[in-house]
């Protein structure tokens, strides 16, 4: 009887947990892992990996920010971006929708692709972490109608 002919193999990234501070946002990613399936013979990476972890947006301005995605970039060590190649699964944005107030706190999971070249040789040297938000400040109209069934 044959074996299995794939494995998956998780690896965590150093450091597993990062806190970064921008202008309007405090951004908290932990748990962050990277996980690969390879064949198991010539132990090539088969499919696109993903990267997981969780992630925790904290909105540190004084105005309502409507979050609508976070989107990443893989760079090497020299800062250049590590491109997708032909026939890998692009998916490097997380779709948020949320209004957070001042304050606010705005928790998930992180789960995106990451290319084959971040992995192999180990070329990943940082991430880049965009985040893509409707400036304030938000203003919201309600209108009524009146009406009546006759």
């Amino acid at each position: 009887m044959e074996g299995p002919k794939q494995e998956q193999i998780t690896k965590n990234l150093a450091p597993q947990k990062s806190e970064l501070k921008g202008q309007n946002f405090f951004v908290e990613l932990s748990d962050l892992k990277v996980l690969t399936v390879v064949d198991t013979a010539s132990k090539e990476i088969v499919e696109t990996p993903n990267l997981r972890g969780n992630i925790k947006i904290t909105n540190k301005s004084k105005d309502i920010l409507d979050i609508q995605a976070v989107t990443l970039e893989y760079l090497d060590e020299a800062g250049k971006p590590i491109p997708f190649k032909t026939g890998e699964k692009i998916d490097k944005v997380y779709p948020f929708w949320k209004a957070l107030p001042p304050e606010g706190i705005a928790e998930g999971t992180l789960d995106v692709t990451i290319p084959k070249m971040a992995i192999k040789g180990k070329a990943l040297g940082k991430i880049e972490i965009n985040l893509v938000y409707v400036p304030s400040p938000l203003k919201r109209e309600t209108l009524t109608l009146s009406e009546k069934v006759e």
